[in-house]
């Protein structure tokens, strides 16, 4: 749990403000009461995906990027969450009943977040299987959907 601690704790710190460096962030983590070292920092960094981005003053900064539905999603413009009709926990996994074909959409934008605590998705046409990494919770797995679909998080895991 650790891990998943850490990973959130810099997640929240790159999207707090202006962060330069990986001591910086390796610092206020610190202070937070979590250890890390530079290697570590190097590849929880690599696992969320976060990228340098000029900052306008001729230097760099940290960004994670946005988890946004790209353009080309078959589904833009249209409240995935619609197409919803249960979600079951199962062993730590969550099953999501769609409507007929919807399956597949779905877990293309689960797997597009790239969300660190979902290892992956299996679809077919209307049932689709979100299977977290080792530790997540499905309380939890069930909030980070809630991220990435906007009114999942309403629909009473059974």
């Amino acid at each position: 749990m650790q891990k998943l601690k850490r990973l959130i704790a810099i997640e929240n710190i790159i999207a707090g403000g202006n962060v330069t460096s990986q001591a910086e962030i390796i610092s206020r983590l610190k202070r937070n009461g979590i250890k890390c070292t530079q290697a570590t920092m190097s590849r929880s960094l690599r696992q969320l995906g976060v990228v340098r981005v000029p900052d306008g003053k001729g230097g760099y900064r940290y960004a994670i990027p946005s988890s946004e539905p790209e353009k080309s999603d078959p589904v833009k413009g249209f409240e995935l969450v619609s197409v919803i009709r249960s979600i079951i926990e199962a062993n730590s996994m969550l099953l999501i009943k769609t409507s007929p074909g919807y399956a597949n959409s779905v877990a293309v934008t689960i797997d597009n977040a790239g969300r660190y605590e979902i290892a992956g998705t299996i679809a077919g046409d209307d049932t689709l299987l979100v299977i977290p990494r080792d530790r997540i919770k499905t309380v939890h797995l069930h909030k980070i959907l809630g991220l990435i679909i906007p009114g999942i998080e309403k629909i009473t895991i059974s």
